[in-house]
């Protein structure tokens, strides 16, 4: 599926699992803070049904999310999966209330949340695991040496890290392989334009969180000139530049609100000219 500008919309994580770069990062359906159930359950496992009948086949949650009830929120709503839907998680945090995140290294409880995330997703194979954050605690060696031990098991079929830099990487692939990278990453916030770089040249998926962040005031203004020139958003217009920028980036916003969600999902369908593209990029 490729727009007229030749931006795949497809990209193939680990070489074999096709995923449509548009999927939905499930976060926000959690309580204040990411902490406790969500307020609107039965919206919530609308908007997910939602997503995956809209043809999102990636879905980005963590046992922290929650903590743990994310997790089961995604089963009750999904389970059986549709064929072809991949679900991505991630461990590593301890959370002690609302917005309070703990890296936690320890390879017990790397383990424990591995198979937590498989009882409460119901599924055999983790599609894509990955660790929240190196824990400045734990030799990064010792954290993934469970993970390893599950991809050997068959309980993950693939692993990603989140907010590293590029020796980060290196070490981890010292231990095994790494297929995709979660770092924060949008149109205002271009801290980690070399790890996009660096992920495309080896085929590994860069997956931007916050990806609806659109900037600076005066960003905001050339953005608005673009959004009214497409008859689009300005969070359409933020999404479009992500898929112009690299194709391996694959775009996980979230939202609470199905009209919201088929909003994000149409950036796929905006084709910012070169021009429209290095403007925004100034």
């Amino acid at each position: 599926m490729e727009t007229n500008t030749k931006i795949s919309l497809t990209f193939k994580l680990g070489n074999d699992i096709e995923i449509n770069r548009l999927g939905y990062g499930a976060m926000q359906l959690s309580g204040f803070g990411v902490f406790g159930e969500v307020a609107d359950r039965e919206n919530a496992i609308k908007v997910l049904q939602a997503a995956v009948a809209a043809g999102v086949n990636f879905i980005d949650t963590a046992d922290a999310y929650g903590p743990h009830l994310n997790e089961s929120l995604i089963s009750d709503a999904l389970y059986p999966y549709k064929e072809g839907l991949n679900i991505a998680t991630k461990g590593g945090f301890n959370r002690p209330g609302p917005n309070q995140w703990v890296p936690n290294g320890d390879p017990e409880f790397i383990r424990q949340n591995i198979e937590g995330s498989l009882k409460r997703l119901k599924v055999d194979t983790i599609d894509l695991w990955q660790l929240h954050r190196f824990d400045p605690n734990v030799p990064v060696e010792q954290t993934l040496a469970p993970v390893a031990e599950a991809v050997k098991a068959g309980k993950i079929k693939y692993v990603g890290l989140s907010e590293v830099n590029i020796e980060q990487i290196e070490r981890a692939e010292r231990v095994l392989p790494i297929v995709s990278v979660q770092n924060l990453y949008n149109l205002g916030n271009r801290q980690w334009e070399e790890i996009v770089d660096y992920t495309a040249k080896k085929g590994q998926a860069f997956i931007p969180w916050f990806p609806l962040a659109s900037g600076p005031q005066k960003l905001a203004e050339k953005i608005e000139k673009i959004a009214a020139d497409h008859k689009a958003t300005t969070a359409q217009i933020a999404l479009a530049w992500l898929l112009k920028r690299s194709p391996n980036i694959l775009l996980i916003p979230g939202t609470k609100s199905v009209e919201h969600l088929h909003e994000n999902l149409k950036a796929g369908e905006i084709e910012l000219s070169d021009e429209e593209f290095s403007e925004l990029s100034k």
